[in-house]
């Protein structure tokens, strides 16, 4: 193992979590749970690979958290009843049992909905369609919808779903729960200023763009107590928008992540396409800034490919943590790799054609090595 690349194997803490290292799994949308929204022995060996690949806490992909108007993508695993809860209890328990920690990642849909079993409409802050076109390898077909503006008893189901996916992730084992609050889904759609054109407190001016957010994190932490674990995602870019920046820039980053803190959040989880970029012209990193602002242990995610990015973000006090995405799905195995000096395997967009879910993903690994066979995907 290289020297510069110890720093990524110190254990790590977060409140009261202790993790064996400082590399995490990010979230990521798999399409890969039964219709109804539970999950099965394909999940339990996608996630098992990553424990014992040798990755400190992983974050799972979004997991829908009501029955109105959550849900985004067909075959997407939800968290919204306690059936759909205990069907993770054996991922929770494989992952724990090699030193792994869990965290359930809580997700609202919003205008981005392609799919709802629930409901053939969406919901959002303002009647506005989103840019871009629903995406194919997540079974999505054309343009968005127009979603409908949710009045404030919608917002106030909004709030309850969260709090409920909460106790529901507490109950099962789960060792947190982080709220959703990038890349496009319902609460950025508050954030950002031409997916939101409200009028009353939660539009216009960036406190009350970000009012969900404090709303959401303050039920979720009164109801799960102090020990549980609670984050909270942030992103400028977005699964249909890769150009947006908060347009008031650094002072967006100020305002937003000191309010963070001031939620008592226990961390906050940062995703650029390159994390270690600018976050806008002059100034730092995106999780930089975060952790500038806010004094909490900060999670970067982003275009890492090689260890030594990973090490350098760590090393120069840019974040606390480092979430690998697309590298890990080629690479469960990433941290005892990069212990051992192994080679990484470059992630191939394939993988992702024409579904990028776990079915795909194995007929690729069998194809390209048929030792895989009748195999977990990296096991």
């Amino acid at each position: 193992m290289k020297a510069s690349n110890e720093i990524l194997f110190t254990p790590s803490q977060i409140g009261t979590l202790k993790i064996r290292n400082k590399l995490m799994v990010a979230p990521m949308t798999r399409v890969s749970a039964q219709e109804d929204g539970t999950v099965g022995v394909l999940m339990q060996e996608y996630y098992q690979g990553f424990a014992q690949g040798g990755f400190g806490l992983v974050v799972t992909e979004g997991l829908y958290t009501d029955q109105l108007y959550s849900q985004c993508y067909y075959k997407q695993p939800g968290i919204s009843t306690q059936n759909q809860a205990d069907s993770w209890k054996p991922i929770i328990d494989v992952v724990h049992a090699n030193g792994t920690a869990i965290v359930a990642q809580l997700m609202h849909a919003g205008a981005l909905s392609q799919h709802n079993r629930f409901t053939e409409k969406s919901m959002a802050p303002s009647a506005v369609r989103p840019l871009g076109e629903q995406m194919p390898f997540y079974y999505g077909n054309g343009a968005y919808q127009t979603p409908e503006a949710m009045t404030q008893e919608d917002i106030k189901d909004v709030i309850q779903g969260f709090v409920s996916s909460a106790l529901f992730a507490k109950s099962v084992g789960f060792d947190g729960v982080e709220i959703h609050g990038a890349n496009g889904y319902l609460l950025d759609q508050f954030l950002t200023v031409y997916s939101n054109q409200r009028d009353d407190a939660y539009g216009g001016k960036l406190d009350n763009r970000l009012r969900i957010y404090k709303e959401i994190i303050n039920a979720v932490r009164e109801a799960v107590g102090n020990d549980f674990i609670v984050g909270i995602r942030f992103s400028q870019k977005k699964v249909n928008d890769a150009e947006y920046l908060w347009p008031e820039e650094e002072l967006a980053a100020k305002h937003i992540f000191s309010q963070m803190k001031e939620c008592n959040v226990d961390y906050i989880h940062t995703t650029e396409p390159v994390l270690n970029h600018p976050a806008f012209n002059g100034s730092a990193s995106l999780s930089s800034l975060a952790k500038q602002f806010s004094g909490l242990p900060v999670i970067a995610n982003g275009g890492v490919n090689e260890p030594l990015l990973a090490a350098d973000m760590l090393a120069n006090g840019q974040a606390d943590f480092i979430a690998l995405g697309k590298i890990a799905l080629s690479n469960q195995d990433w941290p005892n790799r990069v212990k051992h000096a192994e080679a990484i395997s470059d992630f191939d967009f394939s993988m992702f054609s024409p579904i990028a879910d776990l079915q795909t993903a194995q007929c690729y690994f069998e194809k390209m090595d048929p030792a895989h066979q009748d195999k977990s995907l990296e096991n």
